[in-house]
């Protein structure tokens, strides 16, 4: 593992322990104000040093994450865990929601009686 003690660029670190997919994912996250470091938008080339907190927002989900090793190159999943701390808050749980009624194909539309049960399951009486 590439360990570093010097000053390493939060889009390295970012894509090195695997919250985006590429570099230059990160370095555009970055860019458009997706990752923000002890709470502020960051640049690309921006240093981090141990202890940051690292905000990534990617997929509707924003990632909570603390500097717990710096490191340049990208590693495998397990070695990525272990420099990081994830602060991340659980995702909310999906909702259940029952499947619209559906038409069997080529039944036509429905009658004024079939309209007006459908009415009645979607609580528009």
């Amino acid at each position: 593992m590439a360990v570093d003690e010097g000053n390493v660029r939060v889009d390295t670190w970012v894509w090195s322990v695997r919250l985006l997919k590429s570099r230059s994912m990160a370095a555009s996250a970055c860019r458009n104000g997706h990752v923000k470091v002890n709470g502020e938008r960051v640049k690309p080339a921006q240093p981090i040093r141990l202890g940051d907190e690292v905000r990534v927002w990617h997929a509707g989900r924003e990632r909570v994450v603390k500097v717990a090793r710096l490191i340049r190159k990208r590693v495998g999943a397990p070695a990525a865990a272990e420099c990081l701390i994830d602060h991340t808050p659980p995702p909310p749980p999906r909702v259940e929601v029952p499947m619209p009624p559906m038409r069997d194909r080529g039944a036509g539309r429905p009658t004024k009686r079939e309209r007006r049960e459908l009415d009645r399951l979607r609580g528009q009486d």
